[in-house]
């Protein structure tokens, strides 16, 4: 039997000398772009502060661009929002951490209810996306009138004017529980229930005259937690509304239709209050509206 032929440099195929040539050649590119990539990366970490802080990158409030806020609102959302980021030092575009700042620092305004989204936009551009919160409600308290949200969320107090305070749905008579900070969110159920209630009458609060709403006589038939509310107009009509919205779909149809028989009422006496004298209206019944005349005509508000 003929031993196998041991293949010499000078005698082995062409085609493998070429190929190990090839895996030589591959092997020492590789090397030469890890040293490349590994020098760049270490020039990089050396320079970066440096090109992060240069102006063409850092982000200002001229920079930033956010959905129009709507017209209650007269603070300027973005400059405090950019401001605040910023007390830590410049923020550059480039800054990998920059969307989720932004995100977390818009959320945290009290008049924020929602940041939709955050998309950079060089060179130094930033677009948020908001959804702001809107007043439904006035609190009264010592100190005067605090603004909330249909979800019973504090606002800020400096946006509102005496007039443009009582332009809104007002809660009367709520004793004993310290107003949470800005942004934060009532703990008292009886803001909350008020909140939910404001919220569907807050755009036909002018158009029906009214003035405040207040915390009916307390019924020992009602389940814990539960509170029935009353109306009052300008010239001191009461309307016993009942309980405030739930958020099941009887209760939203329910209350809708409360509004659309009080709507029904005005309409067909020319006003809430064009009768000869104030008058209880009742809502609680079912169908229509009860109407009896009141025996003092003491508007509860203006004492």
């Amino acid at each position: 039997m003929t031993a196998p032929t041991k293949l010499s440099p000078k005698n082995e195929p062409s085609f493998r000398r070429r190929g190990r040539r090839m895996t030589v050649r591959l092997a020492a590119v590789s090397l030469l772009l890890a040293a490349v990539a590994s020098g760049g990366y270490a020039l990089w970490r050396a320079v970066r502060p440096q090109v992060l802080a240069g102006p063409q990158f850092v982000v200002a409030a001229g920079t930033v661009s956010v959905t129009p806020p709507p017209p209650w609102i007269r603070s300027d959302v973005k400059a405090e929002v950019v401001r605040d980021i910023n007390l830590a030092g410049p923020i550059s575009v480039l800054d990998e951490g920059l969307g989720e700042r932004f995100y977390e620092a818009f959320a945290a305004h009290p008049w924020v209810a929602k940041v939709v989204r955050v998309l950079k936009r060089p060179p130094a551009g930033v677009e948020v996306d908001l959804i702001y919160r809107r007043p439904v409600l006035m609190v009264k308290v010592p100190d005067g009138l605090l603004p909330v949200d249909r979800d019973a969320v504090q606002l800020p107090t400096a946006d509102f004017s005496p007039l443009e305070a009582s332009r809104y749905p007002r809660l009367v008579e709520i004793e004993g529980e310290t107003p949470p900070p800005s942004g934060t969110r009532w703990s008292d159920r009886r803001v909350v229930a008020a909140a939910s209630l404001a919220a569907v009458l807050i755009d036909a609060w002018q158009e029906l005259g009214l003035h405040h709403l207040a915390l009916a006589p307390e019924t020992a038939s009602l389940p814990a937690g539960t509170f029935e509310f009353e109306l009052f107009t300008q010239g001191g009509t009461r309307i016993a509304w009942g309980l405030a919205p739930g958020s099941s779909e009887e209760d939203l149809a329910a209350t809708a239709d409360k509004l659309s028989r009080l709507r029904h009422y005005a309409a067909e006496h020319g006003a809430l209050d064009n009768l000869r004298a104030p008058h209880d209206l009742d809502l609680r019944a079912p169908q229509g509206v009860i109407a009896t005349p009141r025996t003092a005509a003491q508007h509860p508000e203006r004492r």
